[in-house]
């Protein structure tokens, strides 16, 4: 009966021992997979990410190159005389530009966000003080194109802090 106990025992050993081995390893291999899945998922998220990011700031610059006071002067000519109505249509198409490229904040930086704000803040800032020494809405085009193209543009540093984010993407 011991002899039978301990046959029966040398027979289960190996099979259970081969069995837990069999288990681990198998559990081991399905965990590995799923882990791989994870990361090939997390890539593709992040090049379709990628992709998204870089019309997004691609966007921006685009903003910043339509609402460049110079060009914008040029751009979009005074529908009177009036050097307030002039003003208010500068205005408004700098306004009407943010809110059609509105929604890219999301895949931007907050910081980058902010300078693009700063920058539309200083422009209507600059151009109301213009439009105060001007006598009319074309002394006024004539007067911004003056002013702005003394200085840097704050489009420009704009554009720049645009680059640097893009450049840390890629």
């Amino acid at each position: 009966m011991e002899n039978l106990i301990l046959e029966s025992i040398a027979y289960m050993l190996p099979a259970t021992v081969s069995g837990f081995v069999a288990y681990y390893m198998f559990k081991r291999y399905i965990q590995q997979i799923r882990i791989d899945k994870r990361i090939g998922i997390i890539e593709t998220r992040k090049k379709e990410t990628l992709s998204i990011k870089l019309q997004a700031y691609e966007r921006m610059v685009l903003f910043c190159d339509r609402v460049n006071p110079l060009k914008l002067a040029v751009r979009v000519s005074p529908i009177s005389d009036n050097t307030s109505d002039y003003l208010q249509l500068l205005i408004g198409t700098i306004n009407q530009e943010l809110e059609h490229n509105f929604v890219q904040q999301i895949y931007i930086s907050e910081d980058t966000w902010l300078a693009i704000n700063a920058t539309k803040a200083t422009i209507i800032k600059k151009l109301e003080i213009i439009a105060k020494a001007s006598n009319s809405a074309t002394d006024l085009r004539e007067n911004t194109l003056i002013e702005f193209g003394k200085t840097p543009l704050v489009t420009e540093t704009a554009i720049s802090i645009i680059k640097r984010e893009v450049k840390q993407l890629i």
